[in-house]
């Protein structure tokens, strides 16, 4: 087999996790090099991303590249990665999940509660902002763009007050020790996928999906699919205030999952529980309460799709 070609974003990040892959590859004799591709999320870096659709602004050009040959595979965080894919493409790996939570980075040293009243949090997510104003109405939202450096140096001049970004992100960076709090699930609950790392592939290209198919875990791919199912079946993008988490504990699958308004006024949350192989089924049933309840009326305003 020809080396394969892993198309990836160019952050640090990006390309952490595609060398990662290529690591992998490698531990089972499959040589592979990396090609760098710029999204519209990458070229657009002072854009708030809900002004940009929404959907697929990290994935849109790495897709192209596989439906047109230039790449074999293309390395996504799967938080970033619509549920609907185009068609000939398919998520053909996903690896073993790291940690699911949000981590508070404050220029203070001070943790989300001890935060002064009107304290300016940064963060591009408008679930995490939800989620922070419903926990602290008093907090001013900054909206924020940009590689983990950048929004680092935005906080260590004063920019804002505090930045959210991903545990799982920092911990692959190595910047692990910046982390001021870890939250609680109970207060943000993750975005669907976050912390797991997909490998997409064309369907029509046996050979590599069956190669990158052995880079699979199992029991993350069951909670991402879950996960996902939730999104679908609210209908809404990744970049809707919806949270949601899905792992399994002591043989049993556990999903919960949230929606709030986008000011985080007001939040609904559902938890559901069953045999694993229903881990699905329970993401489909978890989205059906939370319609049931009147979700629907929280994502439109926020740009449900439909």
């Amino acid at each position: 087999m020809n080396a394969l070609r892993i198309g990836t974003r160019g952050s640090a990040l990006a390309q952490w996790q595609a060398e990662m892959v290529r690591g992998r590859l490698g531990a089972l004799n499959v040589g592979a090099e990396l090609v760098l591709i710029r999204t519209t999320g990458d070229r657009e870096a002072k854009t708030p991303l809900a002004a940009m659709g929404g959907k697929g602004v990290f994935v849109k050009e790495l897709e192209d590249a596989l439906l047109e040959g230039r790449i074999d595979l293309a390395v996504h965080s799967m938080k970033d990665v619509p549920t609907e894919l185009p068609a000939g493409l398919a998520i053909a790996a996903i690896c073993e999940r790291e940690d699911v939570r949000d981590a508070l980075i404050s220029r203070s040293g001070t943790g989300l509660m001890e935060l002064p009243n009107g304290a300016r949090v940064g963060t591009g997510s408008l679930r995490r902002q939800a989620q922070l104003l419903h926990c602290r109405p008093d907090l001013q939202m900054v909206e924020m763009r940009g590689n983990v450096d950048t929004r680092l140096a935005k906080v260590a001049r004063g920019d804002c007050d505090a930045i959210v970004l991903a545990k799982a992100g920092l911990d692959r960076l190595g910047m692990a020790e910046r982390i001021t709090e870890v939250l609680s699930t109970d207060v943000s609950l993750p975005a669907a996928g976050q912390g797991a790392i997909g490998l997409e592939t064309r369907q029509d290209d046996p050979t590599v999906r069956n190669c990158v198919s052995k880079l699979n875990h199992s029991e993350t791919q069951l909670a991402v699919d879950a996960e996902r199912a939730v999104l679908a079946g609210l209908e809404g993008g990744c970049l809707l205030p919806v949270g949601v988490w899905g792992r399994t504990q002591n043989r049993e699958f556990i999903l919960e999952a949230c929606v709030l308004s986008s000011d985080g006024s007001e939040a609904m949350r559902v938890r559901r529980a069953g045999l694993p192989r229903d881990a699905e089924k329970l993401g489909r049933q978890a989205a059906v309460a939370l319609l049931d309840r009147g979700a629907g009326r929280l994502l439109r305003p926020a740009g449900r799709d439909r």
